[in-house]
């Protein structure tokens, strides 16, 4: 059940994430809200399938450019949710550019939200210091 939770508290957040960035930028369009639900779904299991082995693969290259590979794996995973989900478009290499940005900065942010958020243990009643 735990586990539920926490992929649609991802989706969610994602569906956040590419909001912000519709917001942002003018030339990346959100849709209907049934699109940008659709947009995060199919963002988060591109992040959560496909990116890892792209990461792997560019390893190398990553290691030449000092990590900028893997802004490009960035930058395709967000390409690739634009083309297939109809509605959530990004018009133009350099807003992809940006709002991959965007999106790496709205997500460290929630990941230290997250990392700062006390956690209570349900097997006792004692809740860990931090």
């Amino acid at each position: 059940m735990r586990f539920l939770v926490s992929i649609v508290v991802y989706w969610l957040l994602n569906a956040v994430v590419l909001a912000i960035v519709a917001w942002i930028f003018t030339d990346v369009h959100g849709g209907t809200t049934g699109q940008m639900l659709a947009a995060a779904a199919i963002f988060g299991i591109l992040n959560t399938f496909l990116k890892p082995i792209l990461r792997l693969l560019t390893f190398p290259l990553a290691i030449v450019t000092l990590g900028l590979a893997w802004f490009g794996v960035s930058m395709l995973m967000l390409w690739i949710t634009s083309a297939l989900v109809h509605g959530f478009q990004i018009d133009g290499f350099w807003t992809l550019v940006w709002a991959t940005i965007v999106v790496g900065i709205v997500n460290f942010l929630i990941d230290i939200l997250f990392a700062l958020w006390p956690r209570h243990s349900s097997s006792s009643g004692v809740v860990p210091a931090v």
